[in-house]
């Protein structure tokens, strides 16, 4: 696309001409203008702050992008907000599309691409925290045009301060809030307008593009979506609240007959020769072809993306997904069936709001593909069964009586038809107000220019929060200000500076400070108290880096229970009685290495850096518990029984090759540590590709083609696991390592498992070790026994010939196993295939 909306901009900014130049480029795309749209727009290009509070699919976007046309032809540099790195990513993609590569940058904290640019897509916490340090002085070519999309996220209790810091600290700026499920904005309308003194133009429709018919259903699930996909309803998205429950209700579903054989050849023909990797993957692989989809926030980025493709092609019908659709994805969806009007919140089960029920049930129906779209909301299992057998008694009084009511199951959250009712009909409840403040708001308000009590005292005494609570802020930024300046992080000035500041930062402070990784610092100033001739160094770096790196929960979540059923069991063997048993398991967790030294490192460097207090240093090991188990990917789902989280894993894995990357410096990575990180990438690239192709992507946004969804489109899979040769040597050096570990814990089991197929069973494993062990008390599995030393490979053009030595207790090293690598096999299972030769002495 060469015909970039840039090249419409009228040679002036009278609103007429900017109005007329965008609803042009609109039309030219077969589209046409909502009202309210048009109302949007014209309030925007007049100069007005827009809250635009319309359903789901009314085109908000559209006006985004009206917004950032108005703002570039004026010279106002304008940022676009979202709550999630995705949807950010998204947008800026298509933006780069709409307005040109130069024009577009983006901020996650993550990623930093064209920051100079007039367009950035950035997450809310970025933009807040640049608003702190710019403050109300910010020109409006540095910030002068906010839209900030989902904006009732201005009530989350963690992250709803990001929302609120713009507001308070921008009134040059121009706003527009945007969110289908704003409630009552009557507050914000007054106070953007007091702020900024630009007029606030409150912008709703009750009307949707594709209106919305709701349903109260008293049939079995199975039942439910039969119906809906005989009269025509379909796609369907059947909303969970656990991931859990979203893939068991798919394989249950499977009992319906979705789709007609040709639907499940054009299936078929649409996944091609896709890679399902073992685990899930094979779950799904079997779900898809019968036309059911599976979308959940664990699951590996490809294989979302897999149904998402499919769904967008009309070819799945039935997608089992989780309630993230109501922050978007990209699934075309007319029928919503809410399997539940309750969920979990962290804390207790309660009743879904009625903002949190109209966000998922908006995304029903697809404007331009679907005159109706449909909600669908199920009755608990006992009051269906109950309305079954008053069914079946039919208008005989005594089958009546004798039916035995179920009951709902003990501390179940019961909902009924009426809960229903009063959801369909209530307004999203209003916005709250969730400001905090942390020691990375003093510091961005110090280290602009001015009176640092002045700025502090403002935003502490006009933000939204009721009188009591601005006392707590006002207290805690108090005892903040004291630590920074115990610390000799700030320093007051007996007279005010030529830039009218009565206190200073002692220290420069980072362009991107809280803004990337908050503990990157830390991290680096850790690495420096490591050996690097310890036989343990680039795991100790691995340790160090994966403790600034956010937890990824469910993992840590399953090495605890993994560890606390170990010692159980172990604890029972040696006759430890219940309570005491107990009462040692509370002490028992997930591995956290280094916690000793991080810690007190951690202490010391927060005497210095005292807002290093905001963030939690976390010890923990995946990464390194992965390389020191010798496992693939696939073996550390298994092992830990993480196939509903395979897509938090891998993300965690992705993200601390990230920060390995660009934390350590290259004077610290020693050849192990940077076998190891290319180990870790390499692992990433062939379990699933796409993230490290965004981040490629992200930085070459001009080189890049969009699919249909506006996404990026990424290479078709990943490059051959052997083209990596230095990654590949590790790969296969960790593959025969796993065998090494299993022999010296004598485990012939999963040795047969592993190597069954190349004629090395549990037995022939445990013949051939025998002869080891009436010499050898034990294998070593120790750094030097994993070291590069003791592996031998012979490169040939097909194939890899290896020799794998144990380290025995007297040092001869005598004894090994020997292998083929097939090469080609490899590159197509995107892990070494190795195949065992001998297990013997030479």
């Amino acid at each position: 696309m060469t015909d970039f909306l840039t090249d419409r901009l009228p040679g002036d900014t009278d609103p007429d001409a900017l109005f007329d130049a965008f609803s042009t480029w609109v039309s030219e795309r077969g589209l046409e203008l909502y009202p309210a749209q048009e109302e949007a727009l014209i309030e925007l290009v007049s100069g007005a702050n827009v809250i635009l509070s319309t359903p789901t699919g009314s085109g908000k976007s559209l006006v985004a992008v009206g917004a950032h046309f108005a703002a570039l032809a004026e010279g106002r540099r304008s940022f676009y907000t979202a709550p999630i790195k995705a949807l950010v990513s998204e947008k800026f993609f298509s933006l780069v599309e709409i307005f040109g590569a130069d024009n577009v940058g983006m901020l996650t904290g993550d990623s930093s691409v064209n920051p100079d640019a007039p367009i950035i897509c950035c997450t809310a916490e970025i933009l807040a925290n640049l608003a702190l340090r710019l403050g109300p002085e910010a020109d409006v070519d540095e910030v002068g045009q906010v839209v900030a999309d989902e904006f009732h996220f201005y009530s989350e209790p963690d992250r709803g301060w990001a929302w609120q810091v713009p507001l308070l600290e921008l009134p040059k700026a121009q706003f527009l809030l945007m969110s289908a499920t704003l409630g009552d904005v009557s507050f914000f309308e007054r106070d953007l307008t007091r702020r900024t003194g630009r007029h606030t133009a409150v912008v709703t429709s009750a009307q949707r593009p594709v209106p919305l018919t709701f349903r109260y259903a008293l049939t079995p699930m199975h039942e439910t979506v039969s119906e809906l996909l005989h009269s025509g309803q379909a796609p369907i998205y059947i909303v969970h609240f656990s991931q859990a429950a979203a893939v068991e209700r798919a394989q249950a579903l499977m009992s319906i007959n979705v789709c007609t054989r040709a639907e499940k050849d054009a299936i078929a023909e649409a996944i091609g020769d896709f890679r399902f990797s073992a685990g899930f993957g094979k779950t799904l692989s079997r779900l898809v072809r019968h036309g059911i989809g599976v979308h959940h926030a664990g699951m590996l980025p490809k294989y979302r993306r897999l149904v998402e493709q499919l769904a967008q092609s009309g070819l799945l019908k039935l997608i089992c997904g989780t309630d993230t659709l109501g922050v978007g994805i990209n699934v075309p969806i007319r029928t919503v069936v809410l399997s539940s009007l309750t969920k979990f919140d962290g804390t207790r089960q309660r009743h879904l709001k009625a903002r949190e029920f109209h966000q998922i049930a908006g995304r029903a129906g697809r404007a331009g593909y679907d005159t109706d779209g449909y909600v669908v909301v199920q009755a608990p299992d006992h009051v269906i069964e109950n309305a079954k057998a008053l069914e079946k008694a039919g208008d005989d009084p005594k089958k009546k009586r004798k039916i035995v009511r179920k009951k709902a199951p003990e501390g179940f959250v019961n909902w009924t038809e009426s809960t229903f009712e009063r959801l369909v009909a209530a307004e999203p409840e209003p916005l709250v107000s969730s400001f905090k403040v942390t020691h990375s708001m003093l510091l961005n308000v110090i280290s602009r220019p001015g009176d640092a009590f002045a700025h502090m005292r403002r935003l502490l005494e006009d933000n939204h929060e009721d009188r009591p609570s601005q006392r707590k802020h006002i207290l805690r930024a108090i005892a903040i200000y004291r630590a920074l300046r115990a610390a000799g992080v700030v320093e007051e000035l007996d007279e005010p500076d030529e830039e009218g500041r009565r206190v200073r930062l002692t220290m420069d402070l980072q362009l991107d400070f809280a803004l990337n990784q908050p503990l990157s610092p830390f991290a680096l100033a850790a690495i420096e108290l490591l050996d690097p001739e310890s036989p343990s160094y680039a795991l100790d770096v691995v340790s160090i880096v994966e403790a600034t790196v956010e937890d990824p929960k469910q993992v840590l979540s399953q090495q605890q229970f993994k560890a606390r059923n170990e010692a159980l069991a172990e604890m029972k063997a040696q006759g430890i009685d219940y309570e005491q048993r107990m009462e040692l398991l509370e002490d028992i967790t997930y591995p956290k290495p280094l916690e000793e030294l991080l810690e007190a490192a951690y202490s010391r460097y927060r005497q210095g850096h005292p807002w290093v207090a905001d963030y939690e240093l976390s010890p923990k090991s995946v990464v390194r518990d992965m390389y020191e188990r010798a496992m693939n990917f696939v073996e550390y789902i298994n092992f830990y029984g993480l196939a509903r989280s395979e897509g938090v894993l891998l993300r965690y894995l992705a993200d601390a090759y990230d920060a390995l990357r660009r934390t350590v410096p290259d004077e610290a990575k020693t050849e192990p540590l940077q076998d190891l990180i290319e180990w870790l990438g390499e692992l990433v690239r062939q379990v699933d590709s796409s993230l490290l192709d965004e981040w490629e992507a992200l930085r070459h946004p001009d080189e890049v083609e969009l699919d249909e969804s506006g996404r990026p489109e990424l290479p078709e899979g990943p490059p051959p696991v052997t083209y990596n040769e230095r990654a590949f040597r590790v790969l296969v050096r960790n593959e025969m390592f796993r065998r090494v570990q299993l022999a010296a814990r004598e485990d012939y089991e999963t040795l047969g498992r592993l190597d069954a197929d190349s004629g090395w069973d549990a037995e022939a494993w445990e013949d051939a070790l025998a002869d080891y062990y009436d010499t050898y008390d034990e294998i070593l599995t120790d750094a030097d026994a994993r070291g590069p030393g003791l592996l031998l490979i012979e490169q040939e053009r097909d194939v890899w010939r290896v020799r794998q030595i144990f380290h025995d207790p007297e040092g001869n090293h005598d004894w090994g196993i020997s292998a083929e690598v097939d090469l080609a096999a490899s590159d197509e299972a995107g892990t070494p295939v190795i195949r065992i030769t001998d297990v013997n002495e030479l």
